[in-house]
């Protein structure tokens, strides 16, 4: 039976990351806590690999250094996860999805003095001519070689709200900004999953998503129970089967676009649907699925569904939609699906006189980092922010109804439109640009750019969008490109893009 959730051996809640581990280690250091592949670790030796850990670290670094990870889903990302915190350090996340020059101003930024990463990607940042001299790059499979030869003997810190992560997200602007997540929140968010939505007894988890996203808490809300991870480094319809079968995996979390891929896949394959037998939940988050996606996985997959609203800001999800709410949508009440949920106990939702939703949780951020004024703007008298603008029925679900900070959310990925239009308008033929999300049954959102070309200048689609790939990540590249004569705008000269959303939508 899995530990009580939350709760060390003394009874008092957990209140540093790194005790999750140590403690389920001596209650039950034989039992699962993640696989990676054919690498598979007891919490007992999960507990061992960040220790050692963390003497390289005390040996390479000072209190409140930043150390940055990068790469795809890899063991080392969760023992990182665990072993920086402890050692007083910071854990920035790169996006290995992202240009090597926006990785570059993001370790700038943070100022980070060490980076562990894949070496496929340390190849691709060309580490001394990019990042220089200033910055130790180690790639995390000799990492692990100069660990196994390292003293275990080690203090850890025991400051429930000094910065454990951070995490860079899009926002209005063209500069990403550094939400600073310290233990006391990334296990806040943790207990609100598990009072929301509890992890059972026997529950082998899947995580899919890329471990350098908010998404990656999950790991901790499995590891608090006592449960096991499975890790894939991409999500890939017939692999994800193959893993099922073979970990007796019982809950996973899926974006839209990965459903629907893994639907399709079924359809065209309907002998791997036995492979799935063990999955008995789904839980999504980033943006709603579409009632008709849920219906269809419902009766092919015969599965609960569980929705989660959050933001990185919130160090993961604070409103939940359950898996009841989920059953009596299905069953007709079609509403309840459209909703992102109910908030999860100890988290406060109200909504501003504009209609912004605005939590109050411990959850919530420290503030951005070294950015004191978009920190007063996000956190006021304790209230996040959200950006969002939402409303609250009759019943008390929370909908979502606009992003009024204009991110769009697509394949789970979030893509700030000021920052692909600030590098559209700079390309051959461009006079004016905006970017909008448009609805995608696959994708969730589409990156869409509305250009009102140069006159008397040919302009070239393929020119443009060659010039965007220099400057953005794959995910950023619009995937439609819309010419008009001119752009709706307000009085002050303002872009009115719900009219765009509406006339796209149309």
């Amino acid at each position: 039976m899995a530990a009580r959730v939350g709760v060390a051996e003394s009874g008092r809640p957990f209140t540093m990351l790194h005790e999750v581990i140590s403690e389920i280690a001596l209650r039950s250091p034989e039992e699962p806590a993640l696989i990676d592949d054919d690498l598979e670790l007891t919490f007992a030796q999960l507990d061992d690999r960040i220790r050692r850990t963390i003497s390289l670290i005390y040996e390479r670094t000072s209190l409140g250094d930043r150390i940055a990870v990068i790469g795809a889903n890899h063991h080392i990302w969760v023992e990182l996860y665990y072993a920086v915190p402890a050692a007083g350090r910071v854990l920035v996340f790169l996006n290995h999805r992202l240009a090597p020059n926006e990785i570059k101003q993001l370790m700038d930024r943070s100022g980070v003095g060490l980076i562990i990463g894949e070496p496929s990607q340390l190849e691709r940042l060309e580490f001394t001519t990019r990042i220089g001299t200033g910055v130790e790059a180690i790639d995390w499979s000799s990492w692990a070689l100069e660990r196994d030869a390292t003293d275990v003997g080690v203090a850890c810190a025991a400051d429930p709200g000094a910065l454990a992560w951070l995490l860079f997200t899009s926002g209005t602007t063209a500069a990403p900004k550094g939400a600073m997540l310290s233990h006391r929140s990334v296990l806040a968010a943790v207990e609100a999953s598990s009072a929301a939505r509890p992890v059972e007894d026997d529950d082998v988890y899947l995580f899919p998503f890329p471990l350098c996203h908010v998404a990656g808490y999950n790991v901790v809300h499995r590891h608090v129970a006592g449960r096991p991870v499975v890790l894939v480094d991409r999500f890939d319809p017939m692999s994800f089967c193959a893993v099922v079968t073979e970990r007796d995996v019982t809950s996973t979390s899926l974006a839209a676009t990965m459903l629907a891929t893994l639907l399709d896949h079924l359809d065209t394959d309907p002998q791997q649907l036995a492979m799935l037998r063990s999955l008995r939940s789904i839980a999504y988050g980033a943006a709603p699925m579409s009632p008709s996606l849920l219906r269809r996985a419902h009766e092919l997959l015969g599965v609960d569904f569980a929705q989660g609203y959050g933001m990185t800001e919130l160090s993961g999800n604070a409103v939940f939609l359950d898996a009841g709410a989920h059953r009596i949508g299905l069953a007709g009440d079609e509403a309840i699906l459209r909703a992102a949920g109910r908030p999860a106990p100890g988290v406060e939702l109200r909504l501003a006189d504009d209609g912004e939703i605005l939590v109050r949780a411990p959850q919530a951020m420290i503030g951005y980092w070294e950015d004191d004024v978009a920190t007063a703007a996000a956190l006021v008298d304790g209230w996040l922010a959200t950006g969002d603008v939402g409303r609250i029925d009759e019943r008390g679900f929370l909908h979502v109804i606009d992003r009024s900070k204009d991110i769009i959310i697509t394949g789970g990925e979030n893509v700030s439109s000021r920052e692909v239009e600030d590098v559209l308008i700079s390309a051959p033929g461009v006079a004016r640009v905006a970017v909008v999300g448009e609805p995608d049954a696959r994708w969730g959102e589409r990156v869409c750019a509305v250009i009102v070309p140069l006159e008397r200048t040919r302009f070239d689609e393929a020119e443009v969008l060659a010039h965007a790939r220099r400057s953005l990540a794959g995910f950023k590249i619009p995937k439609r490109v819309l010419l008009v004569e001119e752009l709706p705008v307000n009085a002050s000269g303002k872009v009115l893009k719900n009219e765009l959303r509406q006339a796209l939508a149309r």
